[in-house]
């Protein structure tokens, strides 16, 4: 199938009174948006392609799903009170906009060179971002808010597996409720992590759906961790950074790793 099947294919699916589909050719882009709010969602088709081609038709539908509650979503401005218990931390990459196309600016903090800490109200399927005109239409202040979403943050389960490759040892945080890369903003897990790690401990947060930890032995960890972040980077729906982190007295280094095997020699 070519891309303009595929489009074809995918505006079918996502075509409804009241959405207008607007197609950018020189990124290969849909837009679908809502033309009572003139709102929308866009949607990068040449990795849905990719999934398609490869037979992956459940990461397809999975990206469509995304589209549809993601419009739903936007129709609805839920008020920080009342809603205490679902606000939660997102970790965004830092080229993601500092507010939202009206102009309202979006609470955040910084948190590395490489990301940021914004603020959620989880809405189950989806969630809203938290701006500055929510916070001053609430009792709260803005160190309130972020406290109160590390403290809702702890109390998520950290489900971890474990794989091995060449000594290295990598662990995968896939909770899948949209705030498995936050974890990482629980000092007590990274604490954790490091203290059971035989050599050095690295972090990588490709894409909001994921955390990766890896306690590296030797060079070849390295080499690894840098190939699954990169891998994991592209294939996610929010990527964040294909850098992986150092994990060094409390603190989140981003690395760049180059590679550098040889063959020994005689």
């Amino acid at each position: 199938m070519n891309m303009q099947q595929f489009r074809k294919e995918i505006e079918s699916r996502l075509a409804g009174e009241g959405r207008s589909l607007i197609y950018d050719h020189k990124e290969a882009t849909l837009r679908i948006e809502d033309k009572e709010l003139k709102k929308g969602v866009t949607l990068a088709l040449k990795p849905l392609l990719a999934k398609w081609e490869r037979k992956d038709f459940a990461g397809v539908d999975e990206a469509l799903r995304y589209v549809e509650v993601g419009l739903a979503a936007m129709k609805q401005t839920p008020a920080l009170q009342g809603n205490e218990k679902k606000v939660f931390p997102v970790i965004r990459a830092t080229s993601f906009p500092t507010e939202t196309k009206a102009g309202d600016a979006l609470l955040y903090d910084e948190h590395t060179a490489e990301t940021r800490i914004y603020y959620v109200i989880d809405l189950g399927d989806s969630y809203t971002l938290i701006n500055e005109n929510m916070l001053a239409d609430s009792p709260y202040t803005k160190a309130e808010i972020a406290e109160m979403a590390l403290f809702n943050l702890r109390s998520l389960p950290q489900p971890l597996k474990e794989d091995v490759v060449a000594g290295n040892k990598f662990y995968f945080l896939r909770a899948k409720d949209g705030f498995d890369a936050s974890r990482v903003l629980d000092p007590s897990l990274l604490e954790k992590m490091d203290r059971q790690a035989g050599g050095q401990l690295a972090v990588a947060i490709p894409h909001q759906d994921v955390l990766i930890f890896a306690d590296i032995v030797n060079e070849r960890g390295y080499d690894v961790l840098a190939q699954i972040a990169l891998q994991f980077f592209g294939e996610g729906r929010v990527p964040v950074t294909a850098l992986p982190f150092m994990y060094e007295d409390g603190e989140l280094e981003p690395t760049f790793i180059l590679a550098q095997r040889r063959p020994k020699s005689d």
